[in-house]
């Protein structure tokens, strides 16, 4: 594939170490740097929230570790509660619903002091041989290196937790009404700009990591909000379905009304299996 490029610029604060968990009295902490605020980088991070997909893989690692379960992440669904704030440390505290050989069930509360911010829901699963197995091929994505010189996310406007991640878009970007009167879609490599290869962390972030479809659909953008994010992971990432640790997302438009807004996204391995689904409903303010 591609040699990972060099970061154009350092990091405000590496994504390493906003994954950290740490034990404490309370269970596992997690500090949050305004740096991975969904507000845009011309304003301070209190214009926006931590961001979904960062907190998403921190609650997918806090039940890892925290109950030492060592079989696959195989679905993860939060339910965002409150917005947790910035400067001071968020508390992770899993708990073991069910242990088994083959299927572990786990949920974990996060909070800020008495405050409950997030509520998740984990199942893992170690995998097996199957005599029919069958997964839906689709077309491999466009490659990477014909995308080399591709549009990412940048200027004033651009998100603060964009600046973890390198992206390439297919036809894009469309945000502020790029597709208005056609299917609300954008395509896109992407991969975090740590340099680390792609894990289950990293597609917990990346999963999350655009812009809402539905901003694409509009010139004036419907203000809105996460109500709750879910994950199904469906193979986990190798060097040769996520090489350099890219792979290749698909943010689809499936509803818009009735006071919510509902899309999903794919993500592809390079030769166009699928690795994960996410499914995220949002309240319009």
């Amino acid at each position: 594939m591609t040699e990972a490029a060099p970061l154009p610029h350092p990091l405000p604060r590496p994504l390493h170490d906003a994954l950290t968990l740490t034990p404490s009295d309370e269970g596992l902490s997690a500090h949050l740097s305004g740096e991975f605020s969904n507000g845009p980088i011309s304003a301070p991070p209190e214009a926006g929230f931590p961001f979904g997909g960062l907190l998403a893989a921190l609650c997918a690692g806090a039940m890892r570790q925290g109950l030492e379960i060592k079989a696959p992440l195989r679905s993860l669904s939060v339910q965002y509660l409150a917005a947790a704030k910035y400067g001071q440390p968020i508390h992770f505290r899993p708990r073991l619903l069910r242990g088994g050989r083959n299927v572990a069930y786990a949920v974990v509360e996060a909070g800020q002091g008495s405050r409950l911010t997030h509520h998740a829901a984990a199942t893992y699963g170690a995998d097996a041989e199957t005599a029919q197995p069958l997964s839906p091929l689709s077309a491999p994505p466009p490659s990477l290196e014909s995308l080399k010189d591709a549009p990412g996310i940048s200027g004033p406007l651009a998100p603060r937790f964009s600046q973890h991640v390198d992206y390439r878009f297919d036809g894009g970007p469309n945000i502020l009404g790029g597709n208005e009167g056609k299917p609300v879609v954008e395509r896109v490599w992407m991969r975090t700009r740590d340099g680390a290869p792609l894990d289950e962390l990293r597609l917990a972030y990346l999963l999350d990591a655009l812009y809402p479809p539905a901003w694409t659909a509009f010139k004036a953008p419907p203000m809105m909000t996460t109500v709750d994010l879910r994950y199904d992971i469906l193979a986990d990432p190798t060097p040769e379905t996520a090489p350099d640790g890219w792979a290749f997302f698909e943010y689809r438009l499936l509803d818009h009304g009735l006071g919510w807004s509902m899309d999903e996204a794919i993500a592809w391995g390079a030769d166009g299996r699928p690795l994960a689904l996410a499914r995220q409903r949002r309240k319009l303010l």
